[in-house]
C-alpha cells in the first residue's frame, strides 16, 4: 500500500492527492510514495474523547516530508544528480517540457504509534492493518478500508 502524494506540473506536492492542485488548480501529473521516507513532527496532540472503535488516547501528528533530503540525511539535489536545492519556482526544472524534479516538502496528518513524541522528532510511516476497530460506529462497515499508516518515532 502506498502513502501517496500528488505532484502538479508547477512542482507543488499534496497529501492526500486531489483531482486539482490546491495551490494553482492544475491537474496533477505525477505521484510519489511517502511510505519509505522519513518525516519531521511539526505538531501533535492526543485526544481522550474518541469515537467508537478509536483507541484512547488517540495521538495524531502533522508531519513534514523533506523531498530534497534522502533518508540518510544527504541532499538529493547535490552535484551528483545535477539538481539545485533552490525551491523557488522553476529552480528544479529538468529542462524537459518544464517538468519539475522532486523537491520541496509535503505535509501529512496521521496517527502516532505512541504518545512519546515531541515537535521536531523524526518519524517513519508504518503500515497497520487496522487504524480503528472495523465496523464500530459505521453504518456500512464493508464499504470501508480499515488499513493505513501511523507514524513511529525513529
Amino acid at each position: 500500500m502506498m502513502l501517496e502524494a500528488a505532484r502538479c506540473p508547477n512542482g507543488h506536492y499534496h497529501h492526500p492527492p486531489h483531482p486539482r492542485c490546491p495551490d494553482c488548480g492544475d491537474v496533477p501529473d505525477g505521484r510519489i510514495d511517502l511510505a519509505e521516507r522519513t518525516a519531521t513532527v511539526v505538531t501533535w496532540t492526543s485526544a481522550f474523547a474518541t469515537p467508537p472503535g478509536v483507541r484512547e488516547p488517540n495521538s495524531v501528528a502533522i508531519v513534514e516530508f523533506d523531498l530534497d533530503t534522502s533518508d540518510d540525511g544527504t541532499e538529493s539535489g547535490s552535484a551528483s544528480d545535477g539538481r539545485s536545492n533552490d525551491n523557488s519556482p522553476g529552480a528544479n526544472d529538468d529542462g524537459e517540457n518544464g517538468a519539475p524534479n522532486e523537491g520541496g516538502t509535503v505535509r501529512a496528518i496521521g496517527g502516532l504509534t505512541t504518545d512519546e513524541v515531541a515537535i521536531g522528532d523524526r518519524v517513519k510511516p508504518v503500515y497497520v492493518e487496522q487504524v480503528r476497530a472495523p465496523g464500530a460506529g459505521i453504518r456500512e462497515p464493508e464499504s470501508q478500508g480499515w488499513d493505513g499508516y501511523r507514524f513511529e518515532p525513529l
